[in-house]
């Protein structure tokens, strides 16, 4: 459990008071306050920097106006949840992104939370990047969040647990999660290689992306990516002073703790990963 100071501390930096008690509208504040406020963001794998997915980690890096993916964000705030008094639990999950060769399942690349709350069981993440804003309701149906449309279904893949779909616009096209609660051992494993491995999605570009109640900001390589109810709207960075700016001023990572050197090999990295993916976009083109 986070000790009082923590708790204080992590509620300030969503902007939010401690709730009276658990409620859904508490619930549905901090959510928004946490997505709009921690960044979903992969620079540490770039920096050659393993993290842990300890709670009491995770929370040290948001409290230090960094965020992380997953396993440190939904880690977090399940966290800082149950400390509140909600009924949280972990589930393992699976993303299926839009390449050709992702399966659906449960695979334990994925970090999600329900709450039960006000005799309702929610869906809660904070981890999936461009995906919710606020907590679902746990049961069958399609519901709408800015300009996004989700479902909630029953999953093909994993009888008997959940399919979230994500909108068409979406970075993703579902992910799948087990009804059964799972522990932070069920996905040390999977992280390792997430943030180790040279195949790790992850490792290939950096990232960064944030939610709020019109729409996404995507940060990925060199390419600024909006979506909103008009529509998609994209726009290359090149210079450096730009895009740590851009981390500053739409991601709230001033990333101060990086000297000239580490932030010039940062662009340097990004810059010819980037430079990579456009050749490949033209020759396909």
């Amino acid at each position: 459990m986070l000790n009082r100071a923590v708790i204080d501390e992590y509620l300030g930096h969503l902007g939010l008071p401690e709730p009276a008690e658990p409620s859904v509208g508490a619930l549905f504040a901090l959510h928004r306050a946490h997505v709009e406020r921690v960044p979903y963001e992969t620079l540490d794998i770039q920096l050659g920097r393993p993290t842990t997915i300890d709670p009491a980690d995770s929370i040290a890096r948001i409290l230090r106006g960094r965020g992380g993916y997953c396993f440190h964000l939904n880690g977090a705030f399940g966290t800082l949840l149950a400390a509140l008094g909600f009924r949280t639990r972990w589930h393992v999950g699976g993303v299926q992104d839009r390449s050709p060769e992702a399966e659906a399942g449960a695979t334990g690349d994925h970090l999600v939370l329900t709450v039960d709350c006000e005799g309702e069981r929610w869906m809660v993440d904070v981890g999936l990047g461009d995906g919710l804003y606020e907590p679902l309701p746990l049961r069958e149906g399609e519901y709408r969040q800015g300009p996004f449309t989700y479902r909630l279904t029953a999953s093909k893949a994993e009888v008997g647990d959940w399919r979230f779909e994500h909108d068409p616009q979406g970075s993703l096209l579902g992910m799948d999660f087990l009804a059964e609660p799972a522990r932070q051992a069920d996905f040390e494993a999977r992280h390792r290689w997430l943030s180790t491995s040279p195949e790790s999605p992850f490792a290939r570009a950096a990232c960064a992306i944030r939610r709020d109640a019109e729409g996404t900001d995507a940060l990925r390589g060199c390419m600024l990516v909006r979506v909103d109810a008009a529509g998609r709207h994209r726009h290359e960075i090149t210079d450096p002073g730009e895009w740590y700016a851009t981390l500053a001023d739409r991601f709230g990572m001033p990333l101060t703790e990086l000297g000239p050197a580490e932030r010039e090999a940062l662009w340097q990295q990004v810059l010819a990963v980037h430079q990579i993916w456009k050749e490949r976009t033209a020759e396909h083109a």
